[in-house]
């Protein structure tokens, strides 16, 4: 699925939200790309479009203008059922909203994907990730019995229990406290450093930011800036400098 060692890439995107005074223009005409096996962050001020064009490289909203591909796959050139197996099949999703199933226990919502995709979990696997998130003893609660932050663990454990070819990410740790967050963001960063999964997270935070091998910036729809090996001192030098 990866073309050229790109997991995933926008071209020309465009996604324009209401019409006549009220028309908001999120994107903006972003020409982007994000590496296969890298762990790559989008930062932004609030408005900016970064969760946008998280939701439209994932296909989960469609772009009003413009190509999304995941690899060498055009989202536009499938239908809703190939649509829906690519997102299912190859695609892993951590949101702010956790978008966990209230009717199944934690562990029932970690196994969810590899289950309706028909596989069979690698329990090593999902074992090292349940263990590095900490959520051993809350593996039998369901979601309405857990905290925020347990359950922002629970939906980072789905995403990556099936070991898709990319995850997105939506402020991963942002309901997790400093510890917890540091934890899940190593995990991700070990996961593509010696795994070779591939992450695209979205975040406000420098910190978590630093993480990543590379952040691209947005402000008003289109990319600003970019950096490599970012750390969060450089991070918040150069938010400074796009904001002066």
């Amino acid at each position: 699925m990866t073309a050229n060692g790109v997991a995933a890439r926008a071209v020309g995107a465009v996604k324009v939200y209401g019409e006549g005074d009220a028309l908001v223009r999120a994107l903006d005409g972003i020409d982007v790309e994000f590496g296969s096996q890298r762990f790559s962050a989008i930062m932004g001020p609030s408005g900016s479009g970064k969760s946008t064009l998280l939701h439209c490289l994932a296909g989960l909203d469609e772009l009003t203008d413009g190509r999304v591909f995941i690899g060498d796959t055009d989202l536009a050139s499938l239908d809703d059922d190939q649509l829906t197996r690519l997102r299912r099949d190859s695609v892993g999703f951590v949101f702010q909203a956790y978008n966990l199933v209230p009717t199944l226990n934690a562990l029932e919502n970690i196994t969810l994907p590899t289950a309706i995709a028909g596989r069979k979990p690698d329990q090593t696997w999902v074992d090292q990730i349940i263990d590095t998130m900490g959520i051993r003893d809350r593996l039998h609660h369901r979601p309405s019995e857990l905290s925020g932050g347990e359950q922002q663990r629970v939906a980072a454990a789905r995403a990556l229990a099936g070991r898709p070819e990319i995850i997105f990410a939506d402020e991963p740790s942002g309901n997790l406290d400093s510890n917890s967050g540091a934890e899940l963001l190593g995990f991700m960063q070990d996961a593509v450093r010696r795994l070779g999964q591939t992450i695209v997270m979205v975040t406000h935070d420098p910190a978590a930011a630093g993480y990543a091998d590379r952040v691209v910036f947005l402000a008003d729809g289109v990319v600003v800036g970019e950096m490599v090996e970012p750390t969060r001192e450089r991070i918040l030098d150069h938010i400074k400098v796009l904001e002066a």
